[in-house]
């Protein structure tokens, strides 16, 4: 891509996403002042079309979906995001329209959670359409939430709901074509497919549950599965989780498509894409919890507790007996 080219692509799509401290993107870096008696949280995440989501989902759910993840990441840490870098790098097949709605959702999405763009760079690719994003955010110093530090007998949390975004994927992929439709699809209203696909295409990061979070004492986002991340947030705090999955949180069109099809149980609980926070938070520090989270409007659900390294791990499933899970998460490798 020529640089003129470059440079006329940043001034109409991105430039216009700037916040001050991407001085409108017309210097080689931002200039960003963390608030006073704050740290620096950083995260990023990359996006390859055909690996993260499909080259034909609509432009506009790509972008939102990437800068998403991010500030799902920002949210499980107890950071307010302050901006965020991005590197795009298009295929050569881009046109006009493609980006327009790239960055109408981007800008959606950056400034439903005041998160303004800073910088990045654009570049050409004779590969697949790449995205990566670098996200910052800020806590009070001290006070980010990290997912190593569970301690035996915390509580086990998690927000929202489970595995829609799992069977969002499944009914994606019947749509365009490259796997047949489920038989539990049919079951389902045209409002809950279009629910569960909503869920896969534009992950809602759950920023609103930071008040909460802060009285946590281990956090991370539910993004490859939840029994795949509840067992890497144990092992980074050197614990193990003992958790009765059937009390598993789960939408009225997921409940459904299991009612059609027990076998997706274990589809629901460790798929991807939920991005809903799994945190341990102390049992002096539940009522707290449970009190900040209802006030935000996102719901959590106990499922269990965190138990010692020596102690017996245990996922109890829907029949009551413990569940062994060799395929626990979503692997992009």
């Amino acid at each position: 891509m020529p640089q003129r080219r470059e440079q006329d692509l940043i001034a109409r799509y991105f430039a216009p996403l700037a916040g001050p401290g991407g001085l409108g993107l017309r210097d080689d870096a931002a200039l960003l002042a963390p608030p006073p008696g704050s740290e620096l949280v950083l995260t990023a995440d990359a996006l390859v079309a055909g690996v993260h989501f499909f080259g034909a989902d609509p432009p506009d759910t790509i972008a939102a979906k990437a800068l998403g993840v991010n500030l799902s990441d920002l949210a499980a840490k107890a950071a307010d995001p302050l901006g965020f870098l991005l590197t795009v790098a298009l295929p050569r097949d881009w046109t006009d329209e493609w980006l327009e709605a790239f960055s109408r959702g981007l800008g959606e999405v950056a400034s439903k959670f005041h998160c303004p763009l800073l910088g990045g760079d654009t570049v050409a690719t004779p590969g697949p359409l790449t995205l990566s994003i670098t996200a910052l955010g800020a806590v009070a110093a001290g006070a980010m939430v990290r997912r190593t530090t569970a301690s035996p007998g915390d509580l086990l949390y998690v927000s929202g709901t489970i595995g829609d975004a799992a069977l969002g994927l499944i009914l994606r992929q019947a749509e365009l074509g490259e796997a047949p439709a489920p038989g539990w699809g049919e079951i389902l209203s045209p409002r809950q497919r279009e629910m569960l696909v909503g869920r896969y295409l534009s992950p809602q990061p759950r920023q609103k549950l930071v008040p909460a979070l802060r009285a946590a004492s281990a956090a991370m986002d539910v993004s490859d599965g939840l029994v795949g991340d509840m067992r890497a947030m144990m092992r980074a705090s050197g614990a193990r989780a003992q958790a009765d999955l059937w009390q598993v949180p789960l939408s009225d069109a997921a409940s459904t498509a299991l009612a059609g099809d027990p076998a997706l149980f274990g589809r629901l609980v460790c798929g991807g894409d939920d991005y809903e926070i799994l945190c341990a938070v102390p049992p002096e520090a539940a009522t707290a919890f449970e009190f900040l989270a209802r006030q935000t409007g996102v719901p959590v659900t106990a499922l269990g507790v965190v138990a010692a390294a020596g102690e017996r791990e245990i996922f109890l499933g829907p029949d009551g007996d413990s569940q062994n899970f060799v395929n626990d998460r979503f692997s992009h490798f």
